[in-house]
């Protein structure tokens, strides 16, 4: 006779492998009716969760049924019982019919059968970084400020800036809509909201960009882009990369407003920094005219300018480094020659102060002597007079004739006052010619009263 029949749950025995991979297709499957239904990864996790927890409690029945079950057990457990109240030819037939029941009726599952911890911490995981990651995305895609001031203030991005963030933003594939046009909405402030306050909020983004773009946007056509970008040059003191930079933003505006194809835009932009970069040595140094033919990339470019303006820049300084004591010494040998030469001019001003001195010194005394002689011969007019006044005037003759007249102006601009080799003044020819004249018919003056006073002597 058999034995009473021992059930154990499926979930200790059996272990699935594909368990994780079947979970994770189906948190893929819930990612996509979320980005399809505009919701968020997290809310539709927890509508999921809740389904699951309400399917489990209906699996599970009420305590009577499990009393009933257990009612069952104990009929078919006891054969003494059926035989005494069946007929021997019924023996046979329970056993067939009561097996199913017994089979059907004690199966109960639990719920960490149907959810495992395992997936139960996978989903509370992923809710929780879900969570994590849509507070990270709402502030990594938010906007910065655009108003449309003029003068623009501090804290915001002019237009084209500003336009460029909701380029990234229209683009992106995890941004619904909905969250695409709240976004523009509230990184704008008056006067630029008032652009668009009267427009309905159902509309779509791409509504609003046209809106802002008609009303901020650049006005000149591909043709004006493009001669603008012709007219960019090189600045002075700026570096070849940077110069490269302005040229690839101004080419890309002009792409931009179809003055320039999109295929041909290597090509111009390497024609045009040939032709506006001012150092030669650079294109020659990179072969930069024989690339043409198959021009670079703008990244490519760039970076190999950058590259040659740091030797350059590395080169200079162990120049610098170098030759820095030889120049130190050099300056330090020329400030004393400086200074041997600056004492040799202090020492020729002094003795020219004190012969100007002594020249002055006796000037002066010639001078006094005329006054005396003047005065003298006022108060006496007789015939004496004339006797008495000759041996006077010979210290005059003598005077004169000794001390010679000198020129006393500049030969570089005829000023008074100081000479050639100390002159700073531009040159004069014509008052040195006439200070020149002078000087010679005053000498001439000298030569005859001096000769005339050696015959009388």
């Amino acid at each position: 006779m058999r034995g009473p029949i021992r059930l154990e749950a499926l979930g200790g025995r059996l272990h699935l492998p594909n368990g994780s991979s079947k979970t994770k297709t189906y948190l893929a499957d819930l990612k996509q009716v979320a980005k399809l239904s505009g919701k968020n990864y997290a809310e539709v996790l927890q509508e999921m969760m809740a389904q699951i927890s309400e399917s489990i409690a209906e699996l599970h029945p009420a305590d009577t049924a499990k009393t009933e079950e257990a009612s069952e057990e104990q009929t078919i457990t006891d054969p003494h019982k059926m035989a005494a109240t069946s007929s021997p030819l019924l023996n046979p037939a329970p056993a067939p019919t009561v097996r199913p029941k017994e089979r059907t009726s004690s199966i109960n599952i639990a719920a960490s059968d149907l959810t495992p911890p395992e997936v139960q911490r996978y989903v509370v995981e992923h809710i929780v970084k879900s969570e994590d990651t849509a507070m990270h995305a709402r502030s990594h895609h938010r906007l910065r400020v655009f108003s449309g001031k003029v003068p623009r203030p501090q804290h915001e991005v002019d237009y084209d800036t500003w336009r460029s963030a909701a380029d990234l933003i229209m683009k992106d594939p995890a941004i619904s809509e909905i969250q695409r046009s709240r976004l523009i909405l509230d990184s704008l402030l008056p006067p630029a909201s008032d652009i668009v306050k009267h427009l309905s909020h159902d509309l779509s983004a791409d509504v609003y960009i046209k809106q802002l773009d008609s009303a901020y946007g650049t006005v000149q056509d591909g043709e004006e882009l493009y001669a603008k970008f012709m007219d960019t040059l090189q600045d002075a003191g700026e570096k070849p990369s940077t110069y490269l930079q302005r040229l690839q933003v101004a080419l890309s505006l002009a792409v931009s407003r179809g003055g320039v194809p999109e295929g041909d835009v290597k090509k111009h932009l390497l024609n045009q920094f040939c032709r506006g970069c001012w150092d030669n040595t650079l294109i020659s140094e990179l072969q930069l005219k024989q690339k043409k033919s198959s021009p670079p990339p703008f990244p490519v470019l760039l970076l190999l300018l950058r590259t040659e303006e740091d030797r350059e820049a590395a080169k200079v300084q162990r120049m610098k480094q170098h030759l820095g004591s030889t120049k130190q010494k050099v300056s330090s040998q020329a400030q004393f020659a400086y200074e041997e030469e600056e004492k040799g001019m202090c020492a020729a001003l002094t003795t020219l102060t004190k012969q100007l001195t002594q020249q002055m010194a006796a000037i002066q005394q010639q001078l006094s002597a005329l006054t005396a002689i003047q005065s003298q011969g006022q108060q006496s007019f007789a015939p004496r007079s004339s006797p008495a006044t000759q041996p006077r005037v010979k210290p005059k003759s003598s005077a004169s004739s000794t001390v010679s007249p000198k020129p006393g102006f500049c030969f570089r601009c005829g000023e008074d006052g100081h000479i050639k080799p100390q002159c700073a003044n531009p040159p004069n020819s014509a008052l040195v010619s006439k200070k020149r004249k002078q000087f010679n018919e005053k000498k001439q003056r000298w030569q005859k009263q001096t000769s005339s006073s050696e015959q009388l002597n």
